[in-house]
């Protein structure tokens, strides 16, 4: 594994890069941190001959943070999404799409497929969008285009995300456990020793509050992005639970519907999670998706159209 600090988009970048052959960037969701991509999860797309690269968003874990920025109230901000009005933010998704061009062009990978889960999917939707030909394939997994239709969260899960962390490890680790049994899905049962590693490194690398309102505030100021993913040639796979209470099923629907081809995957009894017991399931799917955008891509390439025509005998 290699882990290194690298400057991208005029901020600093924390990232780990593991395995090799084909590289595979992974996008997490709000104020989440590189580590809450499950290393079973990691192992499971490294043995599918990826070279996976996850790293730190901006305003989380070791990556810059922006706190010159100011703080935005959340309850208000969540109250104009939800009314329709725009929300204010500090950046917003098209700077974090920018910050993962960069983090590709500062490792030296000229394209690569993406997967990216709750808001880290939005963040890839909008890459596919403002960088197309550095994305091979797109997974968006438990996301949304966007759009007040899309983010009626259950009422608990919004109340707990406005719920202040513990401030302590341990007690930090106790509201992510209850956090994540609130999302978790029904499905499954809730991977309580990989959730408290997390937590735990989490908090030892840096738990800041402060930017996962920022980061919040960006995902709520795009809007709705559907008429823009019309434009969207990227092979693009989304997943979602049937039973997500933050980010409903029907958003994931709503995201294949809006992206042209689109293949959609609906899991039962997934929630807002990755669980252990879907670790190969969607290293499957991701492989296969990868796989496919490749063949179609060699197939469309100009070489490959330049070479297909009818030979002289």
């Amino acid at each position: 594994m290699n882990r290194q600090r690298v400057a991208a988009n005029g901020i600093e970048l924390a990232c780990e890069v593991t395995g090799s052959g084909s590289p595979l960037v992974l996008v997490m969701g709000i104020g989440a941190q590189l580590v809450h991509w499950p290393d079973g999860f990691v192992a499971a797309l490294t043995a599918r001959g990826f070279r996976v690269v996850r790293f730190d968003n901006r305003d989380a874990g070791e990556s810059t943070r922006l706190d010159p920025l100011g703080r935005p109230d959340l309850a208000r901000g969540i109250a104009r999404a939800l009314l329709g009005r725009p929300a204010r933010a500090a950046y917003d998704l098209v700077d974090m799409a920018d910050d993962t061009a960069a983090l590709l062009d500062a490792l030296g990978i000229d394209d690569a497929h993406v997967v990216g889960v709750s808001m880290g999917g939005m963040i890839g939707q909008t890459l596919a969008l403002r960088h197309a030909m550095r994305v091979r394939s797109l997974t968006s997994v438990m996301s949304s285009p966007g759009g007040v239709r899309n983010l009626l969260a259950r009422p608990d899960v919004i109340a707990a995300i406005l719920r202040p962390p513990g401030r302590t490890e341990d007690a930090f680790v106790a509201s992510s456990l209850a956090f994540a049994a609130r999302i978790w899905g029904r499905g499954f049962p809730l991977d309580r020793e990989v959730m408290t590693l997390q937590a735990r490194r989490a908090f030892r690398r840096g738990v800041h509050p402060a930017g996962f309102a920022r980061q919040l505030m960006a995902s709520l100021s795009h809007g709705d992005r559907s008429e823009a993913l019309r434009f969207v040639r990227t092979p693009t796979l989304v997943v979602h639970g049937d039973d997500d209470p933050l980010i409903p099923w029907r958003a994931g629907v709503a995201t294949a519907r809006a992206i042209p081809d689109a293949r959609l995957e609906i899991i039962a009894g997934m929630g807002h999670s990755l669980p252990s017991a879907l670790w190969d399931v969607l290293g499957d799917l991701i492989a296969d998706h990868a796989r496919r955008a490749d063949l179609h891509r060699e197939r469309t390439s100009p070489r490959s159209l330049a070479g297909s025509g009818p030979r002289r005998p």
